[in-house]
């Protein structure tokens, strides 16, 4: 008798157990948040090639770099509407300079597209060009101008570049790599290791991972929500129309000449992040386009909101 009241304890106890377990699987279950990874393709296409991820180092260089696309959330929120912003601006551009379009993913990288970058080494702007680079390729760049912060004339810099750089190379992506490596460092590369493309090269890390991340930018922006990223319209930033105002003489106080086109200093800064002091010598008198923000797009609205990219949000 005492045996099998023994032995009912323990069977009840079992199930007891047994029902506890999985009411605590199930409510873990639903409520821990689900880590996933994406799914790897088998290659990736840029600037029109066909690029292979089959190589067990491809497949897992691709993969680490989208893994941080999808799980630097806030970055990652950024850029997409980033991109609404400077892409309408990067792309034309690019193709009028007789760039591949898969560019704009390499400004992306070097910047995540803010106007405002400045990197330890003291390279700027939406392309990170250091100073020397710059004004090789026709930026003005001094104390009181640094035109690294202009988007479109920064763009153009960009572009004589990579079209110098593909005369050499006749490859985009050992293009995209020399961007940051340096066009000698490719060159000496390619020479120890005799090999000619970048894939095949041992590079220092940051190189070695570079193009994998201009890859990733692409596939991550054009479509977010493969990576779990869902945006509404009025998620995105509105466009904020602008007049051009030609200024070819002397501003001793951009203040106040930002007072009289009815604006404030911090707004003309803002609009010609460009205009590096708090005034304009202009001894040759040099004509400069200043941008000064229409008054009734200041404020938030809606209806001015242009979605670039279809698939950048839920509700186009």
């Amino acid at each position: 008798m005492i045996r099998n009241n023994i032995l009912f304890f323990l069977l009840a106890l079992t199930a007891a157990f047994t029902s506890a377990k999985a009411q605590s699987s199930s409510f873990f279950k639903e409520n821990t948040p689900v880590t996933e990874s994406l799914d790897i393709p088998s290659s990736v296409e840029f600037c029109g090639e066909k690029i292979s991820l089959e190589r067990y180092d491809m497949r897992e260089r691709f993969d680490r770099e989208q893994l941080a696309f999808m799980y630097m959330h806030s970055t990652s929120l950024q850029l997409i509407k980033r991109a609404n912003q400077f892409f309408p601006i990067i792309e034309p551009i690019l193709k009028t300079n007789g760039i591949p379009d898969d560019f704009k993913y390499l400004a992306v990288v070097e910047s995540s597209l803010d106007t405002r970058a400045l990197s330890p080494m003291k390279a700027a702007g939406i392309w990170q060009f250091m100073e020397a680079t710059g004004k090789r390729y026709g930026l003005e760049i001094n104390a009181e101008v640094d035109e690294r912060y202009h988007i479109e004339k920064s763009t153009v810099a960009a572009c004589k570049y990579l079209k110098e750089s593909y005369r050499k190379y006749g490859d985009w992506a050992t293009v995209a790599a020399s961007y940051n490596a340096g066009v000698g460092k490719i060159d000496s590369e390619q020479d120890k290791q005799a090999v000619s493309s970048s894939f095949d090269m041992l590079l220092v890390n940051e190189t070695s991972r570079y193009v994998f991340r201009i890859l990733a930018a692409k596939r991550f922006l054009e479509n977010p929500q493969k990576f779990g990223f869902f945006l509404k319209k009025e998620h995105l930033y509105h466009t904020i129309r602008t007049d051009d105002v030609k200024v070819f003489e002397t501003v001793p106080d951009w203040s106040e000449w930002a007072k009289k086109q009815g604006i404030t200093y911090s707004q003309l800064k803002d609009f010609n992040i460009w205009l590096r002091d708090r005034g304009l010598t202009n001894k040759t008198g040099k004509t400069y386009i200043i941008k000064i923000p229409k008054k009734e797009d200041l404020n938030f609205d809606v209806r001015k909101i242009k979605v670039h990219n279809k698939n950048w949000v839920i509700d186009y």
